[in-house]
């Protein structure tokens, strides 16, 4: 399959709601509406209430992945085998593949979800359970369905170390509160295991109170009925254990059970059948107007999707036109030969999207292969966007791409192999720091100028990188700097001033005019690059507390304050001076950078100098304005981790989701 047929499939294979996705996307109300309209239509016997889609808790297992190739496409598989039976039957269950590479899935709405409101939640917790990667399991409780993800058989286990309660913050004192939830609760562990191992309760409050208790609990089919009074027991001892609080959810391995002083249950989709008829009935009958709305709607709704597709079909089109103008295609055996059959040894690093290998080709070349495993449309989407600006633009400092496969498990990006990693390995760790002296540092600040100016003025269509950040700094073999990571980049002709887009990016990056309007200019990458000069010189990172401990805000904020104060020199990298200390020309082309730092980083954009301007600053001696301050950024709100602590690859999408913090790439719809 060639790469633009493989791209084309991809996306239309993310517009199938049964299939695989790596971000959480919100479900609009359109789209509800659609949904519901079509359960209507589909299953005519069913009700549609509340699929109660609310996440309870989410937990992934410690042991990671083995063969990801084999593991993942179990999975996928797997995904699409329990989306057929939710939609038939509110459950299932798949296994593939065998040994450590096997995966083992089940899926599970509560007995009183109808088939609507059933994949309604089940099409949430699909959408969650994937972040779990590079993680061999995971468990997702929602508060109307259950899913997990194993590599073992786990079907009959009712109990594990991980069971908990979660209990509400509200309290009810009243002692007839208490043993009407205490009733109803043992209610369900007596019966539940002899009616399939579902039932619920309604119990009146006793004595003086007010109101009811309302219990549910269900087991999972693949648990035996002595299995299921177990755990059921162990869920009941739990929850009265969070006692007087209003509401409690005992999280089980093999059970689900919940009480609350507040109705959550739905009609038992049985009971609502015909009344499900009537109400379609009576609607064709009164409201033939509604059903027109809805139907242009529809169709509507059909139209805009068929343009956008026919716009997606379009760009695969200009990607297969790069592709073959360019000779870009390699074949997926020659990238798995080259690195021996992606061996462990050869991994360069690893983000929450795909893992960089190191290569060799036969005709002796080093490459850098870069590894997307989720080919979700989001994804298909940041592929055919870094090979088209990739491979658009060529400079001395920007990283070169030099090909691409489609045509195996997953989609892979080929660059050239760059030996001394990115730059935050050297600025963020003082025993690396030693290698670059000033000398160096200076090289790589104007290397890094002079690509942004190419991206931004000397190409036929202006880019923004969106991402310039150390970790997107790759170093070659003398130090010299290039810009990777393009699949965050945008282009846009010279007759607009800005893009209105969605909001991506690092945080402690991302210029507050972007990250609050969502507009995107030059701007941006301007802000970004002033952030990177002050992490050049003082090898702090910004917002990194641990760093900074003895001030208060920002790495652009400290730094603006210590200008003004003039002690800046405070904040330099003991490795930048350490042999250079008492050489004032050295110290003021220290100084200088910093203060071209800090225009670039001012909170006006129209202040920031463009890039053309910020390289002419460093490099001449003319005079420069006086900075104004920074945003103020909020530190505790913003901490960072060391990306080579964490062995991240620079090529990897946005360095995102295997570190638990804020300082990854960041996608927020607008």
């Amino acid at each position: 399959m060639f790469c633009e047929e493989k791209v084309l499939f991809l996306q239309q294979k993310a517009n199938n709601k049964t299939e695989l996705t790596i971000m959480k996307k919100p479900i609009l109300i359109p789209e509800i509406i659609i949904i519901i309209f079509l359960g209507i239509l589909l299953f005519p016997n069913e009700s549609h209430a509340d699929p109660r889609a609310q996440t309870v808790n989410f937990t992934c297992g410690t042991q990671l992945k083995r063969n990801s190739t084999i593991q993942v496409s179990n999975f996928i598989a797997n995904m699409e085998n329990i989306s057929a039976q939710i939609r038939t039957a509110g459950f299932g269950t798949a296994a593939s593949g065998s040994g450590a590479d096997a995966n083992y899935g089940l899926a599970q709405c509560y007995g009183d979800l109808s088939l609507v409101d059933c994949v309604l939640c089940y099409a949430k917790a699909r959408t969650i359970l994937p972040q779990c990667y590079p993680s061999t399991g995971g468990r997702i409780h929602l508060d109307g369905c259950f899913m997990r993800g194993e590599n073992y058989g786990f079907f009959q286990e009712y109990t594990g170390p991980n069971d908990h309660a979660d209990c509400g913050n509200r309290t009810r004192p009243d002692p007839g509160f208490h043993d009407s939830a205490r009733s109803g609760l043992l209610h369900a562990v007596a019966n539940a295991p002899n009616d399939n191992g579902f039932t619920r309760k309604r119990v009146g409050v006793s004595g003086s109170g007010k109101g009811s208790v309302y219990v549910l609990a269900d087991c999972w089919k693949t648990v035996s009925a002595s299995g299921c009074r177990a755990c059921l027991e162990n869920a009941s001892a739990s929850l009265l254990g969070c006692l007087p609080a209003s509401e409690g959810r005992a999280l089980n391995t093999g059970c689900f059970m919940r009480y609350s002083d507040t109705n959550f249950l739905n009609p038992v989709p049985g009971n609502g059948r015909s009344r499900g008829r009537i109400e379609v009935i009576v609607i064709a009958a009164i409201s033939a107007v509604t059903i027109l709305v809805i139907g242009t709607f529809f169709g509507y709704y059909m139209w805009k999707n068929k343009t956008i597709e026919m716009k997606r079909k379009g760009d695969v089109e200009k990607l297969a036109k790069t592709l073959n103008d360019s000779s870009l295609n390699f074949k997926y055996s020659t990238l798995e030969k080259a690195t021996g059959s992606f061996d462990e040894a050869n991994k360069l690093g690893q983000g929450g999207f795909g893992i960089v290998y190191k290569g060799l080709l036969q005709d002796g070349r080093e490459i850098a292969v870069k590894r997307l495993f989720f080919n979700n449309k989001h994804r298909a989407a940041d592929f055919y966007n870094e090979v088209n600006i990739v491979s658009s633009v060529e400079h001395k400092n920007l990283v070169r791409l030099l090909g691409c496969s489609c045509s195996g498990p997953e989609s892979l990006l080929v660059y050239e192999f760059l030996p001394n990693k990115s730059l935050d390995c050297f600025i963020f760790d003082s025993s690396a720091g030693k290698a670059l002296n000033w000398e160096k540092r200076f090289e790589i600040i104007i290397g890094i100028a002079e690509g942004l100016v190419y991206l931004h003025e000397n190409t036929r269509t202006r880019i923004i990188h969106r991402d310039i950040k150390a970790s997107n700094i790759l170093l070659d073999s003398k130090h010299r700097a290039k810009i990777a990571d393009f699949g965050l980049a945008r282009s846009f002709q010279e007759d607009k001033s800005h893009i209105s887009t969605a909001i991506a990016g690092t945080l402690g990056y991302m210029a507050p005019e972007y990250l609050a309007h969502g507009k995107l200019t030059e701007k941006a990458d301007v802000y970004s690059f002033g952030v990177l000069l002050l992490e050049i010189i003082t090898g702090r990172q910004n917002n990194n507390r641990s760093k900074t401990s003895d001030y208060t805000g920002s790495l652009a904020t400290i730094t603006w304050k210590k200008f003004q104060q003039r002690t800046v020199d405070e904040l330099f990298d003991p490795n930048l001076i350490q042999h250079n200390y008492d050489n004032v020309d050295i110290k003021n082309e220290i100084l200088r950078v910093v203060h071209v730092g800090l225009l670039c980083t001012q909170e006006i954009s129209s202040l920031r100098p463009s890039m053309s301007k910020a390289l002419l600053m460093l490099v001449n001696k003319e005079h420069l304005p006086a900075p104004t301050n920074p945003p103020f950024m909020d530190e505790k709100r913003m901490e960072f981790n060391d990306m080579c602590e964490n062995m991240l690859s620079p090529l990897d999408y946005g360095n995102a989701a295997s570190i638990a913090s804020i300082s990854q790439s960041i996608f927020l719809p607008r």
